[in-house]
Protein backbone atom coordinates (compact mmCIF):
# COMPACT_ATOMS: atom_id res chain seq x y z
CA UNK A 1 0.00 0.00 0.00
CA UNK A 2 1.52 3.30 -1.09
CA UNK A 3 1.36 6.26 1.22
CA UNK A 4 1.85 9.90 0.34
CA UNK A 5 4.37 11.97 2.20
CA UNK A 6 3.03 14.98 4.13
CA UNK A 7 4.94 17.30 1.78
CA UNK A 8 3.19 15.80 -1.25
CA UNK A 9 -0.25 16.35 0.27
CA UNK A 10 0.54 20.04 0.88
CA UNK A 11 1.69 20.74 -2.68
CA UNK A 12 -0.72 22.62 -4.93
CA UNK A 13 -2.42 20.56 -7.60
CA UNK A 14 -1.83 23.30 -10.18
CA UNK A 15 1.73 23.81 -11.36
CA UNK A 16 3.20 27.31 -10.98
CA UNK A 17 3.40 27.94 -14.74
CA UNK A 18 -0.32 27.27 -14.99
CA UNK A 19 -1.05 29.79 -12.21
CA UNK A 20 0.95 32.46 -14.01
CA UNK A 21 -0.36 31.73 -17.48
CA UNK A 22 3.10 30.62 -18.59
CA UNK A 23 4.83 33.83 -17.45
CA UNK A 24 8.24 33.39 -15.91
CA UNK A 25 8.85 37.00 -14.84
CA UNK A 26 6.64 39.81 -13.59
CA UNK A 27 6.29 42.89 -15.80
CA UNK A 28 7.20 45.07 -12.79
CA UNK A 29 10.24 44.18 -10.74
CA UNK A 30 8.86 43.73 -7.23
CA UNK A 31 11.12 43.47 -4.20
CA UNK A 32 10.15 40.90 -1.59
CA UNK A 33 9.43 43.72 0.87
CA UNK A 34 7.07 45.52 -1.54
CA UNK A 35 3.82 46.25 0.30
CA UNK A 36 0.50 45.27 -1.29
CA UNK A 37 -3.08 46.24 -0.44
CA UNK A 38 -6.32 45.41 -2.23
CA UNK A 39 -8.08 48.33 -3.92
CA UNK A 40 -10.80 46.37 -5.76
CA UNK A 41 -14.17 45.56 -4.29
CA UNK A 42 -15.50 42.01 -3.99
CA UNK A 43 -17.62 42.45 -7.14
CA UNK A 44 -14.48 42.94 -9.24
CA UNK A 45 -13.14 39.51 -8.29
CA UNK A 46 -15.65 37.56 -10.36
CA UNK A 47 -13.93 35.63 -13.12
CA UNK A 48 -10.44 35.89 -11.64
CA UNK A 49 -8.24 32.87 -11.06
CA UNK A 50 -8.55 31.41 -7.55
CA UNK A 51 -4.95 32.44 -6.80
CA UNK A 52 -5.70 36.06 -7.67
CA UNK A 53 -8.81 35.93 -5.47
CA UNK A 54 -6.79 34.53 -2.57
CA UNK A 55 -4.26 37.36 -2.88
CA UNK A 56 -7.03 39.97 -2.98
CA UNK A 57 -8.66 38.48 0.09
CA UNK A 58 -5.37 38.26 1.98
CA UNK A 59 -4.34 41.82 1.08
CA UNK A 60 -7.37 43.49 2.58
CA UNK A 61 -4.74 44.30 5.16
CA UNK A 62 -1.29 45.39 3.96
CA UNK A 63 1.06 42.48 3.30
CA UNK A 64 4.51 42.23 1.77
CA UNK A 65 5.13 40.09 -1.29
CA UNK A 66 7.17 37.75 0.93
CA UNK A 67 4.22 37.37 3.34
CA UNK A 68 1.85 36.65 0.46
CA UNK A 69 4.17 33.94 -0.79
CA UNK A 70 4.54 32.37 2.66
CA UNK A 71 0.90 32.61 3.75
CA UNK A 72 -0.41 31.18 0.49
CA UNK A 73 2.40 28.60 0.28
CA UNK A 74 3.34 29.53 -3.26
CA UNK A 75 6.81 30.14 -4.70
CA UNK A 76 8.03 33.73 -4.37
CA UNK A 77 8.39 34.12 -8.14
CA UNK A 78 4.78 33.06 -8.68
CA UNK A 79 3.57 35.50 -6.01
CA UNK A 80 5.50 38.33 -7.68
CA UNK A 81 3.95 37.57 -11.07
CA UNK A 82 0.41 37.33 -9.69
CA UNK A 83 0.77 40.55 -7.66
CA UNK A 84 2.19 42.36 -10.72
CA UNK A 85 -0.80 41.14 -12.78
CA UNK A 86 -3.23 42.43 -10.15
CA UNK A 87 -1.40 45.75 -10.01
CA UNK A 88 -1.58 46.15 -13.80
CA UNK A 89 -5.33 45.57 -13.69
CA UNK A 90 -5.73 48.16 -10.90
CA UNK A 91 -6.92 45.69 -8.29
CA UNK A 92 -4.06 46.20 -5.84
CA UNK A 93 -1.90 49.12 -4.87
CA UNK A 94 1.80 48.53 -4.28
CA UNK A 95 4.39 50.48 -2.36
CA UNK A 96 7.96 49.79 -3.41
CA UNK A 97 10.69 50.07 -0.77
CA UNK A 98 12.67 53.32 -0.79
CA UNK A 99 15.84 51.52 -1.94
CA UNK A 100 14.10 50.27 -5.07
CA UNK A 101 12.88 53.76 -5.91
CA UNK A 102 16.24 55.45 -5.36
CA UNK A 103 18.14 53.24 -7.76
CA UNK A 104 19.15 50.59 -5.23
CA UNK A 105 20.88 52.87 -2.72
CA UNK A 106 19.76 51.90 0.79
CA UNK A 107 18.23 54.52 3.08
CA UNK A 108 20.85 55.11 5.79
CA UNK A 109 18.28 56.33 8.31
CA UNK A 110 16.31 53.12 7.94
CA UNK A 111 19.44 51.00 8.25
CA UNK A 112 20.45 52.88 11.42
CA UNK A 113 16.99 52.30 12.94
CA UNK A 114 17.17 48.60 12.10
CA UNK A 115 20.64 48.34 13.63
CA UNK A 116 19.47 50.16 16.76
CA UNK A 117 16.51 47.79 17.07
CA UNK A 118 18.75 44.75 16.68
CA UNK A 119 21.06 46.03 19.41
CA UNK A 120 18.10 46.35 21.77
CA UNK A 121 17.33 42.65 21.31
Amino acid sequence: MATTAPDEAARPLVRPYAMTGGKTRPRHDLAIETLVITTAGPEAQAGLLPEHQRILHLCREIKSVAEISALLTMPLGVAKILVADLHESGMVSIRQPAAALSGGTPDMTLLERVLSGLRKL
